[in-house]
């Protein structure tokens, strides 16, 4: 199975999904992640991972491509303005849509910002996880 993550910028949603996705899938589970733009990577998305014991420091903030697309069995969008300048799919490639809140967005104090992030990334992985369940029961159905 490749999963590719796709966001707005490739900063923060979609990295913190594949981060989970990485840490949470098996074997025969690939992974990417890339944006609509590159934004680089956010660090409070990289702290708040780390804090959860998943390292996304080493992956990259992409521009999604036509490979990309080709490449992937299931798309995930992780916002809206992802979800509505998704390029066409080919053939046999599935899309799921998870209208996540931007944490980059958050205002008020570096701890307010910070319990923004840590909620988003909880949310994340409770996403992943049930999208990876969901994955493993129709392969074993």
């Amino acid at each position: 199975m490749n999963l590719l993550f796709l966001c707005t910028g490739n900063s923060c949603r979609s990295q913190m999904a594949e981060g989970w996705a990485r840490a949470l899938g098996g074997d025969g589970l690939h992974v990417k992640s890339a944006g609509i733009e590159a934004h680089g990577k956010n660090p409070r998305a990289i702290a708040v991972m780390r804090e959860a014991g998943v390292d996304i420091s080493d992956q990259e903030s992409t521009k999604l491509t036509d490979d990309m697309l080709q490449w992937a069995d299931l798309v995930v969008t992780v916002c809206g303005h992802a979800d509505e300048h998704c390029p066409a799919l080919p053939p046999g490639t599935r899309k799921e849509h998870w209208p996540l809140d931007d944490p980059a967005r958050a205002t008020g104090s570096e701890e307010e910002i910070m319990a923004v992030f840590r909620a988003s990334r909880d949310e994340i992985r409770r996403r992943v996880a049930d999208l990876l369940l969901r994955l493993q029961t129709a392969e074993t159905a």
